[in-house]
């Protein structure tokens, strides 16, 4: 198991905690953190836009002038899109980007995520000492933490009434993004510097991917089944052959063949 240092707001260590390797001491897959920012990309987008064909634009409902003998090219719409005012061929619809991923797999993505951002991970006590909600306290922390002027993910989990205070002190500093722990997700790790966090979120982060029965090895399940059925063919390999021999059932006497008349 890895450690990392946990400091004061002024930038002393205080002790060390440690840092699961079920997450943060997995090989970060590189495939997989792409296919899940890809995905995170795609399910952000709206998919709102929307043109009108020459059926919903309004009015053309007549025919402009005669098919035949004005001289002039034929037109049966003034909503054509070859008009001024007419439909768009071929233009957006309203659709859905949204993207689907197996569970396992964007936890392993995120898990990924954390082990590539262990090295630049910085756990603070606490935030008790930032009591007016300034931001310019936050400020001044994040300049005795060497941390000022990066790109700064704060990761927050709202157990104490200071992490509050600091998520509304901390949003007008350039460069410092705030999220609930519940709320980690790849594209805003990838894209931190450095993520700043508390010991309280370190743990509520590794009770999210503590493993439970359900995730247990489908092998290790198999084997369970598998013991009582072995357990029972020892016993039966135990018994006398005596016992063996009363346990059988007892043969039907061969029927007498009839005799023919």
């Amino acid at each position: 198991m890895t450690s990392a240092q946990v400091l004061d707001l002024k930038g002393n260590k205080v002790r060390e905690v440690g840092l699961e390797d079920e997450v943060f001491g997995v090989t970060p897959n590189v495939g997989l953190l792409h296919s899940a920012l890809v995905r995170q990309l795609a399910n952000g987008r709206s998919g709102a836009a929307n043109t009108k064909t020459r059926s919903e634009v309004r009015g053309g409902g007549r025919k402009p002038w005669r098919q035949k003998g004005t001289g002039r090219a034929r037109a049966g719409s003034i909503r054509s899109p070859l008009w001024e005012g007419g439909g768009v061929t071929f233009g957006p619809k309203p659709r859905d980007f949204a993207q689907s991923m197996p569970k396992k797999q964007r936890a392993l993505a995120l898990k990924s995520a954390l082990a590539a951002k262990k090295d630049n991970l910085v756990v603070v006590q606490n935030f008790a000492s930032i009591t007016d909600g300034k931001t310019k306290q936050v400020a001044s922390a994040l300049k005795d933490l060497k941390l000022y002027g990066q790109k700064i993910l704060l990761v927050l989990d709202h157990v104490n009434d200071e992490d509050k205070r600091v998520q509304l002190a901390a949003r007008n500093i350039d460069g410092l993004k705030v999220i609930h722990v519940s709320n980690l997700n790849v594209k805003d790790l990838l894209e931190s510097e450095v993520v700043l966090t508390t010991e309280s979120a370190i743990q509520t982060i590794h009770n999210r991917f503590k493993p439970t029965d359900k995730d247990a090895a489908p092998a290790e399940k198999k084997a369970a089944k598998k013991a009582p059925a072995a357990e029972k063919a020892v016993a039966e390999e135990a018994k006398p052959a005596k016992a063996k021999a009363d346990e059988a059932p007892a043969k039907k006497p061969a029927a007498k063949p009839k005799k023919e008349s």
